[in-house]
């Protein structure tokens, strides 16, 4: 897709990836709405709106403001939790209406226009947790797993009525949620993360959004070894498992 004269919002942009995407979305010619918990101050935005993306009224409300979206970039995430034994319901809850229901709103919301005009992009920033796991923390893990999926779905289901789909699996990425973890999803997760690869700028993740939407891609892989991974692992599921529990236990000490 041409971004050029395209209206794009992005959730979660007041900060990392979001921040970045804004300034990346509008050197590319769109117009980009930036949202967040509090109205974000982000150069690059034509407009900045405060939205809980949990609130299904307040997005639709937001997305009757804005008018016709071409692009939607469904960034807002958090990372909480760590085991199910320790992690309770309302923690669990909040990172699957967060990284998940979100993005099944904003769908449902979207896509009777879009398949009316025969065309719309859909953008979800999964995570390479999506695709292998999040050591330390299952609720990270299992939300970003479902993410991929539900984009997946997506694709398959209205990919041949012009609705276009990507979703972002980085591995580390400079953000606050990877260097102060401000929403608890505890050492062994974000030091298993950094133990992983390169950490690379948000800036550096928005560039590949960017290109990904031109070429249509589905999988944006901002660190290209995650497709190594992911291969390893659907060409050996015990194999790969066992890799990963030493890397657990390499980074947790046993």
């Amino acid at each position: 897709m041409e971004l050029r004269d395209r209206t794009a919002v992005v959730t979660g942009a007041g900060g990392g990836i979001g921040r970045a995407l804004v300034a990346a979305l509008a050197e590319a010619g769109a117009r980009v709405v930036a949202t967040d918990r509090d109205a974000p101050d982000v150069e690059g935005a034509a407009e900045s709106r405060a939205l809980d993306v949990t609130d299904a009224d307040a997005t639709a409300a937001l997305l009757d403001e804005v008018g016709p979206v071409d692009v939607y970039l469904a960034n807002a995430g958090v990372g909480a939790g760590t085991d199910p034994v320790e992690t309770p319901d309302a923690v669990w809850d909040t990172v699957l209406d967060v990284n998940l229901r979100a993005h099944i709103t904003a769908a449902r919301l979207l896509l009777p226009g879009w398949l009316e005009r025969g065309e719309g992009y859909f953008v979800s920033t999964a995570s390479a947790a999506g695709l292998l796991t999040q050591i330390g923390s299952a609720p990270y893990a299992v939300s970003k797993h479902a993410a991929v999926a539900f984009a997946e779905w997506l694709s398959v289901t209205y990919g041949s009525r012009g609705v276009r789909v990507s979703t972002v699996c980085p591995m580390g990425v400079a953000t606050p949620m990877l260097e102060t973890d401000p929403d608890g999803m505890g050492a062994l997760a974000t030091g298993t993360v950094k133990a992983a690869g390169e950490v690379l700028t948000p800036e550096a993740v928005a560039a590949a959004v960017v290109e990904g939407i031109g070429r249509e891609e589905f999988l944006v892989l901002p660190h290209p070894e995650v497709l190594t991974y992911f291969r390893r692992k659907g060409e050996d599921y015990e194999r790969w498992l066992a890799g990963m529990r030493r890397l657990q236990s390499a980074v947790g000490g046993g």
